[in-house]
């Protein structure tokens, strides 16, 4: 086995550990932990912390410690989490979300880079185009992760379904449920009772050993990797100040500003899954015992159009993986303010939870892969900008969880799922007209002599590097003028 594909499935099986602890927690927090609004308090909390830390922390780690070590030490925060829901309160739950979240920007923006530059290094070496291993990579990484919440959600619906509590359902508990919830019943019903105790401490003593697996199999497996590009530059040793800020210099970037729509979009709907379709849908019309199953549906969903996503992108490009993405989340959105939840229509509450998945897919896999692309050299800090901008909208959509009703939870995913769609679309435009500004210089005949624009050196120097550093940088556009070199590195294939 290749060393770049043994690295990509240790860091994915590592992150499928993990995330089977935390992804079934997550989900059965606003279940579990409704009273006071403890469970969806405790996740924008946890948010507020992925924020903070997304400013200031991923750059300073992943350049002291390298990528794995950064890793490891944000599985712990993980790890500490986990532990915190064994006495769950709001003196346990609430610090041990602050510490999940300044782990959870370092853990992602280390992963993405070390998938980045593992795939870009791969490439060099067998001569394939970077973007479309990195592609590959991120596929592949995504199949087995978001596998984690069939996992995670079948070792909670196991356990819990061992003492089933629910009751027949009355039609006026139905009448509050889906898009009309506002939350405003305070009363506990028979469906969201709180399972035993003991069956909760059994639950979380296996999730507490998925992630200290997890931990330990990526602090010995792993390599250890480092940016190959910045080695190129010369090891210059950044002033502290300067690589703080590095996030946010990077916002000088117009396609990052337009892009940011896209992380903010991916928090909101991600939110809305884990804290009001399985509250206010599944909990409240089938009973919490279905929380699990209804996210298996998701995730095992999620995993298979990750893997369908990395290698379909090859052939028709991110912009109809987009399409696909918008057009998915709108139907479901709309449908789901019109649907009246009925525990007789069973496979409905699947087949929303399906579909979610599959649209979810192309938000994780294609904004990964756009981030690494357009912004190769400042890999770091790209996605710390996306994990912060992420992690603003699950901070707010979590925060307004438990004032909002649901038709209007819907309604703000509408809009700005709309918004980062035409955001995006300004984004391919620029690109595509800084690739059309170029064409004129190119003569329809002879098309073997029409690299007269270009120092030949240049151009030597250019065909020697198979992989494309930044599909929307200028110094890229302008290397790129010879045709020839444009079909080497798949350029045509947005």
């Amino acid at each position: 086995m290749e060393r770049g594909l043994r690295n990509v499935l240790v860091v994915s099986f590592g992150f499928l550990l993990l995330f089977t602890a935390y992804g079934g927690l997550q989900s059965l927090q606003s279940s579990l932990y409704s009273e006071e609004g403890l469970g969806v308090t405790a996740l924008s909390t946890l948010y507020g912390g992925v924020l903070l830390s997304s400013m200031f922390l991923p750059p300073l780690l992943i350049k002291k410690f390298g990528c794995k070590w950064t890793i490891v030490l944000s599985m712990c925060c993980y790890v500490a989490f986990s532990l915190g829901n064994f006495y769950a309160s709001w003196y346990t739950l609430i610090p041990t979300s602050i510490v999940l979240g300044l782990g959870a920007a370092p853990l992602w923006s280390a992963q993405c880079t070390y998938l980045t530059i593992m795939g870009n290094a791969q490439a060099e070496k067998v001569g394939k185009v970077g973007r479309d291993v990195v592609n590959q990579y991120f596929g592949i990484f995504f199949l087995i992760f978001q596998s984690s919440g069939v996992w995670g959600n079948l070792i909670s619906s196991l356990v819990f379904g061992q003492t089933p509590t629910q009751e027949a359902i009355s039609e006026e508990q139905l009448l509050s449920c889906g898009a009309r919830d506002c939350l405003t019943a305070t009363a506990s019903t028979n469906s969201t009772q709180r399972p035993s105790q003991t069956l909760i401490s059994t639950l979380l003593g296996i999730y507490a050993g998925s992630g200290v697996l997890a931990v330990l199999l990526v602090a010995v497996f792993l390599e250890p990797i480092r940016d190959a590009q910045q080695e190129g530059e010369g090891e210059k040793k950044s002033p502290f100040w300067f690589t703080l800020l590095s996030s946010f210099r990077l916002l000088r970037d117009k396609r990052l500003r337009l892009l940011v729509l896209l992380p903010v979009y991916s928090g909101f709907e991600q939110a809305f899954l884990a804290g009001d379709y399985t509250r206010s849908y599944t909990t409240c019309a089938l009973g919490i015992q279905f929380v699990g199953y209804v996210m298996i549906c998701f995730s095992a969903t999620n995993a298979l159009c990750s893997l369908l996503y990395g290698r379909l992108s090859q052939h028709t490009g991110r912009i109809a993986l987009y399409a696909l993405g918008a057009v998915t989340h709108l139907s479901c959105s709309i449908a789901l303010l019109l649907w009246r939840p009925d525990p007789r229509q069973l496979a409905v509450f699947f087949v929303f939870s399906g579909l979610w998945g599959m649209a979810d897919a192309v938000w994780q896999t294609q904004n990964n892969v756009l981030y690494g692309v357009l912004f190769e050299k400042d890999k770091e800090a790209a996605f710390a900008n996306y994990r912060l901008w992420e992690a603003l909208g699950f901070t707010v959509a979590f925060g307004y969880s438990t004032f909002l009703c649901v038709s209007t939870k819907l309604y703000i995913l509408l809009g700005v799922l709309s918004l980062a769609m035409v955001a995006y679309g300004t984004v391919e435009h620029l690109e595509a007209q800084s690739l059309a500004s170029l064409q004129p210089t190119v003569s329809p005949v002879g098309m073997e002599s029409v690299c007269e624009g270009i120092p030949q050196r240049q151009t030597r120097r250019r065909r020697r590097r198979p992989v494309a550093p930044g599909l929307g940088s200028a110094s890229s556009s302008r290397l790129l003028l010879c045709p020839r070199v444009l079909l080497s590195v798949g350029i045509g294939r947005l």
